[in-house]
């Protein structure tokens, strides 16, 4: 399923400063029976965000409205437990296009590059002022330049380097996943077949 090419994005930021957020907590096991890429957003956090009637739990930050943005900043360790892929649906779904964190699991990680989020590692030191930033002006901005792989908070012009795999980082600025990648490159794929020996 292709995506939206990721070039520079530039947004606020929601803050959740939870360390070691599982994907359980950020899709439940209960709503991984469709098979499809759409839904899964308004159950991202369902347990963290509403109450059993359904009502939004006022004091979990994406019932906030002070808070809003494309780009979700996590604590350290972000989506750590199972290997769902689902939670990294969910993440898309609801219209996070980047997470930000200290420290991600490899398989999350995997799963987010696979369908459009990039996922963002920063040091503690860097993860602390984003929250801090955020913490003193909800509107504050950050930048993401995938092609410098650079992470920058507006309001100070304080940035740090990013790490992605060049194969994963050509497919987000091509907005490809694995299937769209091969068939940009069918052509060439069939020009090496036809060169091999029978």
């Amino acid at each position: 399923m292709a995506y939206d090419k990721f070039n520079i994005l530039t947004s606020s930021a929601v803050p959740l400063p939870i360390e070691n957020v599982d994907t359980d907590q950020i899709i439940p096991a209960r709503f991984l029976k469709a098979t499809e890429r759409v839904g899964f957003g308004d159950n991202l956090f369902r347990d963290w965000r509403y109450n059993g009637d359904d009502s939004p739990k006022a004091d979990f930050v994406l019932n906030n409205p002070t808070y809003s943005g494309k780009i979700l900043v996590g604590g350290k360790n972000f989506g750590s437990g199972s290997s769902r892929e689902h939670a990294a649906w969910s993440v898309y779904d609801y219209g996070f296009r980047a997470v930000v964190s200290s420290f991600f699991a490899d398989i999350f990680k995997g799963n987010c590059l696979n369908i459009g989020v990039l996922p963002v590692q920063v040091s503690s030191e860097f993860s602390d002022k984003i929250f801090a930033a955020i913490d003193a002006d909800p509107n504050t901005e950050l930048e993401i330049n995938l092609p410098e792989q650079t992470i920058t908070l507006k309001a100070t012009g304080e940035k740090e380097s990013f790490d992605i795999n060049g194969y994963k980082k050509n497919n987000m600025l091509n907005g490809f996943d694995d299937i769209d990648y091969l068939q940009n490159i069918k052509e060439d794929i069939i020009e090496f077949a036809d060169k091999l020996p029978y």
